[in-house]
């Protein structure tokens, strides 16, 4: 009896544990860490930064008040906050989008990203990253930094709403021999800085600055 008991509890735990044993981690306060070399399943919180460390495999990442921070040679499925930045170390595979609302997004060297890269507030920028899918923004400045590859264009949303804040131009720049597939499609004013090396899609709403120097010139 005590071993069809023993069974039974087993096959009970066995089903609540997610596909493949991946471990998922729910909570409304707090952080969370994915240890390194390790697999999980889905990570939310509400209020709490997401950390992911080296080598670790992860399905979608989410938070609503925190940052996500993903070490080097991590995998995930998907990364999204409000209220946060987003920080890729290199050598990371993203399968899907990565959005914040407001918060700055970074790809280090060796970044692969299946789907979009969006934010409304803050700075966006690749260095050596290949994108799947495209960038969109409303304010924030947009780096296509050395090496990078996008194939889903580049947007600049119109603002709405009323703003107290003083207006400045979105800084768009397309680095050393970065590639723009698809079009790049401005509904605000922007300062649109591209390499003599790169190349870009059609240009909608802006007239592109070539430069010949490792960065881009100073406004």
């Amino acid at each position: 009896m005590m071993r069809s008991r023993t069974v039974l509890l087993l096959t009970l735990a066995l089903a609540a544990v997610p596909a493949f044993g991946q471990t998922e981690i729910s909570k409304v306060n707090g952080g969370i860490e994915a240890e390194a070399g390790q697999t999980y399943g889905d990570l939310d919180t509400v209020n709490g930064s997401i950390r992911i460390r080296d080598g670790a495999i992860v399905e979608d990442a989410s938070t609503v008040n925190g940052s996500i921070t993903v070490d080097n040679k991590a995998q995930t499925a998907s990364l999204a906050t409000v209220n946060g930045s987003i920080r890729l170390g290199s050598d990371v595979t993203v399968d899907g989008d990565i959005e914040t609302v407001n918060g700055s997004i970074f790809v280090d060297r060796g970044g692969s990203v299946r789907g979009d890269v969006e934010t409304v507030n803050g700075s966006i920028g690749l260095v050596a990253t290949r994108l799947g899918g495209g960038i969109e923004t409303v304010r924030g400045d947009i780096t296509v930094g050395v090496d990078s590859q996008v194939k889903g264009g580049i947007a600049v949303k119109k603002s709405t709403g009323i703003s107290f804040e003083k207006k400045r131009d979105p800084r768009i720049v397309i680095g050393p021999n970065a590639v723009v597939e698809g079009p790049l499609v401005f509904e605000r004013p922007v300062k649109l800085y591209v390499h003599r090396s790169a190349s870009i899609g059609p240009v909608t709403g802006a007239t592109a600055q070539i430069f010949d120097s490792a960065t881009a010139p100073k406004d």
